[in-house]
C-alpha cells in the first residue's frame, strides 16, 4: 500500500492503493480539495463516495435512531444472543467510515456491526490513510467489522438488529456490481425485515430519489415509508428511504 506520506504533491487524483478481489476492482484515491485532501473510493470505475462531506452518511444514521425513538415502544438493544444497552445497528458498508464514525460517537446507540465484503476497504480504515475517520470508533468495545459480503449476510445470518442501514450502492436503481441488485428484489428485502426485530427501521441511502423503491418497500409489508433528502450543490439531492417492518 502506498499511504499518503510517499506522494509528491501533483495536480488531479493520485491512485493510493489499487486492488482486484473477488468482486472486482477497487481503488483509493486522493486529491486536493478546497479545504485539504479528499479521499475516493472507486469500485469498478464506478464513484462510490468521499470524504468531502459525509452529511448523507450521518443522515442515514440519525435517521434511523430518529425512527426508532418515535416507537411507542423503544427498543431493548437485543440482537440474537448480545444484550446491549441501547438499539443495535447493522451498517451495510464501512466506505470512507463517516456512518461508523457518527454512529460511534453517538451513546445512544448499542451493538454497531458494520459488514464489509472488500478486504482492502477494511485495511485501509485498520492501518492506512481513512484510519484518522474511524480509529476511535473501531477502538470502541460497541463496534465490530465483519468481513463478508451484505447480500450473503443479510440472507443467512441470525442476529436480529433494531437497524438495518444500507450504502453499498450508489442507490436501489444504481448498483456496484449486478449481484447487489438482488438485494432491493422482494426477496432480498423479504431478508432485510428478517434481520430487523419487530418495530425495526430500514435506512437506505440513495444518489436519487426512487418512487419505484419506495413502493417496493410496500409491497414488501414495511410500513411508514418515507423519503428524506439530503440537499447538494448540483443536481437531484441525496435521499435516505426510510422503512419500518411492523411490530
Amino acid at each position: 500500500m502506498v499511504l499518503p506520506s510517499d506522494i509528491t504533491d501533483v495536480p488531479g487524483p493520485r491512485t493510493l492503493d489499487r486492488r482486484e478481489g473477488p468482486y472486482g476492482e477497487v481503488v483509493l484515491r486522493r486529491r486536493r480539495g478546497p479545504d485539504g485532501d479528499v479521499h475516493e473510493i472507486i469500485a469498478n470505475g464506478c464513484f462510490l463516495m468521499d470524504t468531502s462531506d459525509g452529511r448523507s452518511e450521518r443522515l442515514l444514521i440519525d435517521a434511523a435512531l430518529d425512527t426508532l425513538a418515535d416507537r411507542p415502544d423503544p427498543p431493548t438493544g437485543t440482537t440474537g444472543a448480545i444484550a446491549t444497552a441501547g438499539p443495535s445497528v447493522l451498517i451495510g458498508g464501512l466506505g470512507v467510515g463517516f456512518s461508523l464514525a457518527h454512529a460511534a460517537a453517538n451513546p445512544a446507540w448499542g451493538r454497531i456491526a458494520v459488514v464489509e465484503r472488500e478486504q482492502a476497504i477494511i485495511d485501509w480504515h485498520v492501518s492506512g490513510p481513512l484510519s484518522s475517520i474511524t480509529a476511535d470508533a473501531l477502538a470502541d468495545p460497541r463496534a465490530e467489522i465483519i468481513h463478508t459480503d451484505l447480500v450473503s449476510y443479510v440472507h443467512n445470518a441470525s442476529d436480529t438488529y433494531d437497524a438495518l442501514c444500507l450504502d453499498i450502492d450508489n442507490g436501489p436503481d444504481w448498483t456496484v456490481t449486478e449481484d447487489n441488485a438482488s438485494l432491493y428484489s422482494p426477496a432480498g428485502l423479504a431478508a432485510c425485515a428478517r434481520r430487523l426485530a419487530p418495530g425495526g427501521v430500514l435506512a437506505v441511502w440513495s444518489a436519487r430519489p426512487s418512487g419505484d423503491f419506495e413502493e417496493s418497500l410496500r409491497n414488501a409489508g414495511f410500513n411508514g415509508v418515507r423519503t428524506e433528502e439530503i440537499r447538494v450543490a448540483r443536481g437531484v439531492p441525496d435521499v435516505v428511504h426510510l422503512a419500518v417492518r411492523p411490530a
